[in-house]
């Protein structure tokens, strides 16, 4: 199929794709900050521009998300633009590369494997990576992932080996086990000494069973948490808010004064 006998849009895009990569060359050859970038200086800032994308979806602003999916577009452009001035690879091996894994790990659409349901796909998915020379299903998971998040992802590739709950009450169960270990133990109402090795990794467990809990009934721990931050930020600084409207520093009132203010940021 050539160019012209592409829908309209799909025209449209291929424009906007190569319009990006023609100004890259640009700026690669000509601005002197993009001509001393390389993989590694680029890094950091990706992983910024990832956080923010994280933060326009948590807060559902959707002009900020395309704005930041163009700032992490850019960035997958600079790498590849990078990687081709050495032969290493250009855009296209990428996006090829992309591609020929798509249709790979997708056999019940591209080939005669046939599924059930999203698990099936999930499991099929796993098998697969192993086939390839995975040495572990875990082994996909990124070493530098925050825990909270790498907890979750260690769980749901787990599961697509087969290796999961069968009941969510099962899992709560677990969680107050875990609950019920953690205060027992280390619950101490006196200033008595605590081996905090121990406590930190029963603490561990605790959390990593609650992660296992929340994947069970849909939540995404990390959004979850996230929105929390967020709200007590807000609760927060209504607080400090106030207390400057009062004349007074938060440091000068006590908690039953601060109480009251903090109950008016729940109710607004």
């Amino acid at each position: 199929m050539t160019f012209q006998q592409l829908p309209e849009k799909r025209q449209e895009q291929l424009m906007a794709f190569n319009r990006l990569l023609t100004i890259m060359d640009e700026l690669r050859e000509q601005c002197p900050w993009d001509k001393k970038q390389t993989i590694e200086s680029l890094r950091h800032l990706t992983i910024e521009e990832t956080y923010e994308l994280s933060d326009a979806i948590i807060e559902g602003d959707l002009p900020e998300v395309k704005k930041e999916i163009g700032d992490i577009m850019l960035h997958l452009v600079f790498y590849s633009k990078i990687a081709s001035e050495t032969n290493t690879f250009d855009i296209s091996d990428v996006l090829h590369g992309i591609c020929e894994k798509l249709i790979s790990r997708h056999p019940h659409i591209y080939g005669d494997v046939k599924v059930e349901n999203e698990e099936q796909v999930k499991q099929n998915w796993e098998a697969l990576k192993l086939k390839e020379g995975n040495k572990s299903v875990l082994g996909g998971v990124p070493k530098s992932l925050p825990a909270l998040v790498k907890a979750m992802r260690i769980q749901e590739k787990a599961r697509g080996a087969g290796f999961d709950w069968e009941e969510k009450s099962q899992v709560w169960e677990k969680v107050e086990e875990e609950m019920q270990e953690f205060k027992t133990e280390f619950n101490v109402i006196d200033n008595q000494a605590i081996d905090l090795e121990k406590a930190e990794g029963e603490f561990g467990d605790l959390l990593f069973s609650l992660v296992n809990y929340a994947r069970f009934i849909n939540i995404n721990v990390e959004t979850a948490l996230e929105r929390t931050n967020k709200k007590f930020i807000k609760r927060f600084q209504f607080l400090e808010e106030k207390a400057k409207e009062s004349g007074k520093s938060l440091t000068d009132m006590s908690l039953a004064e601060m109480d009251v203010y903090w109950e008016e940021a729940k109710r607004n």
